[in-house]
């Protein structure tokens, strides 16, 4: 009998073990299983719930708890996207249990939402209130969620519903050691901290989003990630703000570059040192650059919402730097030339952080050759040439609309159409992820990154200076349905 529970003692602590040598990216490929009957484990449940200051209501005798909503990059009043976990205690056997945790996911914008449905904010017992699938019990839950994850992210209004097996492992990790009695608790995860900053966050105090799957195998010290983008989405900067948050609460600095003309890194600088006024968004978007005649995407309310979200990771102490690398003075290749110097310059004044850079596609290509031009250079090809870690990954993404500026659709010369439009992509699923392939592409790309069904962004301030985000888009409606976008260069 001693011999059995020094086997559970070991198991778990076995098991804790494993766990810790993961990155706090890695995206576990299996269950977490606790040497411990439902009953013995569900109270740690509850107190690790507690200390990471994440309240939660309880359906008593259950084994079933609802924490409430919280918001994405910690607490900015624009981002529009909450989060809350369902937990689910389940018998393994009758010395054995496991947890489900289901991330629920509600957007403000609607950006989930079916037609015709409104969210539901009230206390309900359903998952996410009561939609077509009505009010689920314990064991609907169970049912539903055995179904494949691509049938059952999307339902109950804008909820979208995911399981959550990295956080799953999270209250593994701590809750195992206290249930086999062992004081060596494994170390919280220690977020990268700014070197200014007079302290960081706890990595449970800050929402991240759902894990982007693949992330953690991108993530490098010293290493650049090049994102080629089509201009004008709602979910590459909300990609990006992802991508950056949660490799700051796993530990390692990042630093963002963004296409935006060099005179704006002062304004960038400060906007991010700033405590998000009123005033200090006026002084970031009354620069010419937001106001520009053409608006092709990049000064969109998304973009500055993204960068509302980096400035509430870094005033809560994460280790997050923004540059702006574009020289839109230039033309062709000389452009490409400047950017890549900008860019090589930022890398090797640090080889402690990892450089997220976001771009056009054809910006980001690392092979020689355009349709047009087969002797050009792209950036990316002279980054590569230069560093020693880069890395390319293009846009994929399901369709949608995005904000796209074309050729003017009258045919007047040498003037640009700009407006929401439809943009054709291909469905692979609702998660954001990442994926890198064997070798590099004819086009010059490493691999794929992949938003889900876009949606426009219409420019920051198309209706005037100010807040972006202060109201709706209903003055941009959708021109010409007719014409499909894949891609912009």
């Amino acid at each position: 009998m001693r011999f059995a529970a020094h086997a559970v003692v070991a198991l778990a602590l076995m098991m804790v073990g494993c766990a810790a040598h993961r990155s706090e990216l890695d995206i576990p490929d299996r269950e977490a299983i606790y040497d411990r009957p439902l009953e013995e484990m569900w109270p740690e449940v509850r107190t690790f719930f507690t200390e990471n200051k994440l309240p939660y209501r309880e359906d008593k005798g259950s084994m079933v708890l609802q924490t409430d909503w919280r918001q994405e990059f910690g607490g900015s009043k624009i981002v529009g996207y909450w989060h809350r976990y369902m937990v689910l205690g389940k018998r393994e056997s009758p010395t054995q249990s496991k947890l489900w945790v289901i991330r629920i996911t509600k957007s403000a914008n609607k950006a989930l939402s079916k037609p015709g449905k409104e969210i539901d904010w009230g206390v309900s017992r359903a998952l996410g209130g009561a939609g077509e699938h009505g009010y689920l019990s314990p064991e609907d839950l169970e049912a539903y969620f055995d179904a494949p994850v691509g049938d059952n992210s999307f339902f109950a209004e804008s909820g979208q519903g995911t399981r959550d097996l990295a956080m799953e492992w999270k209250v593994f990790r701590g809750i195992s050691p206290k249930l086999a009695k062992e004081e060596n608790v494994p170390k919280p995860v220690r977020v990268a901290k700014a070197p200014n900053a007079k302290e960081a966050p706890n990595a449970m105090d800050v929402e991240c989003g759902l894990p982007i799957i693949g992330l953690a195998k991108q993530v490098k010290k010293g290493g650049v990630l090049l994102l080629g983008e089509m201009h004008g989405t709602q979910e590459v900067p909300r990609f990006l703000a992802q991508t950056v948050c949660q490799a700051t609460v796993a530990g390692t600095p990042v630093t963002v570059g963004l296409e935006l003309p060099l005179e704006n890194q002062t304004r960038v600088d400060a906007f991010l040192e700033s405590a998000g006024t009123e005033d200090d968004w006026l002084k970031l978007m009354e620069a010419p650059f937001w106001r520009s005649p053409y608006p092709d995407g990049r000064s969109s309310e998304a973009v500055a919402n993204m960068l509302e979200q980096l400035r509430q990771l870094r005033s809560s102490g994460l280790d997050v730097e923004a540059f702006v690398f574009d020289h839109p003075k230039g033309q062709g290749q000389e452009r490409e030339k400047a950017m890549a110097a900008t860019v090589k310059q930022q890398v090797e004044s640090s080889n402690d952080r990892f450089y997220v850079v976001l771009s056009g596609n054809i910006h980001a290509r690392t092979k020689a050759g355009l349709p047009w031009d087969k002797q050009y250079r792209p950036m990316g090809l002279l980054l590569k040439d230069e560093l020693d870690e880069v890395a390319a990954l293009d846009m994929a993404y399901d369709s949608g609309s995005a904000w796209i500026c074309a050729v003017d659709s009258k045919g007047v010369k040498d003037k640009l159409d700009c407006g929401i439009r439809n943009a054709k992509g291909k469905d692979n699923g609702d998660r954001f992820f990442m994926h890198r392939w064997d070798g590099t592409s004819d086009a010059g790309y490493d691999g794929v990154f992949y938003v889900g069904p876009v949606s426009a962004s219409a420019p920051a301030v198309h209706k005037g200076l100010g807040r972006p985000g202060a109201d709706d888009n209903s003055a941009h409606p959708l021109k010409d349905e007719g014409a499909s976008f894949a891609s912009v260069h």
